[in-house]
């Protein structure tokens, strides 16, 4: 009798979860798009971009779980995953009415995302795959330098929806911090050594999202 955790690991049971977010977060994309058009919001600008780059992610997830794998591909997931958080904050950081915070955080991206650059480009992850899922450890210099991306990302999404929380009392603020946090941590679930419910985290945060950004 299978158990849970072969379940959850089993080649079939990753393509269905992946194909399943993968649609549920292009169909975001694609609704957030939209309503970028209509409204032409640079937040929503920002915004959608991050829902785009977390559909190539989910896409690529899709790939590894195929059982198909590249230096290059892993190297483009984890900028892609780094790089999505950023765009997302890079979206609430126009809600911030002081310049300065604004151009600092410009910056700060600049400099954090070419240092990730150079970190994949001067290191070699190796076969990363497990259970068809990237569940290997990165190189330091990779983990450091996406960190310095994700985490002051998440802390900016956290804080602006928060502060727009207590000004609105809008609940689907709250939902895009409960999502926000679920993603982020999705990221690192693989690192932790826990790949069997990353994407099961992912299909959390999307539902949230979903619910907070419509």
């Amino acid at each position: 009798m299978i158990n849970m955790y072969e379940l959850l690991t089993s080649q079939l049971s990753t393509e269905i979860t992946t194909v399943v977010v993968f649609a549920a977060s292009l169909l975001l994309a694609v609704v957030m798009s939209n309503r970028y058009m209509k409204k032409r919001s640079v937040p929503l600008l920002f915004w959608s971009a991050g829902m785009w780059l977390f559909s190539l992610g989910v896409l690529m997830e899709i790939v590894f779980a195929l059982g198909i794998y590249s230096q290059l591909l892993a190297d483009s997931y984890l900028l892609v995953v780094a790089l999505l958080v950023n765009v997302l904050a890079l979206g609430s950081i126009q809600l911030v009415s002081s310049k300065r915070i604004k151009k600092s955080y410009y910056a700060f991206s600049i400099v954090s995302v070419f240092l990730l650059l150079y970190s994949l480009a001067t290191t070699n992850q190796g076969n990363m795959i497990q259970n068809y899922v990237l569940a290997g450890v990165p190189a330091v210099s990779v983990i450091i330098a996406s960190s310095l991306i994700t985490f002051p990302a998440a802390a900016i999404l956290l804080v602006v929806a928060y502060l727009g929380y207590r000004k609105r009392k809008d609940k689907r603020l709250l939902s895009i911090i409960a999502g926000v946090i679920i993603v982020s941590v999705a990221g690192t679930l693989y690192i932790a050594a826990y790949p069997a419910f990353l994407y099961l985290a992912e299909v959390a945060g999307i539902a949230l999202l979903w619910y907070g950004f419509m």
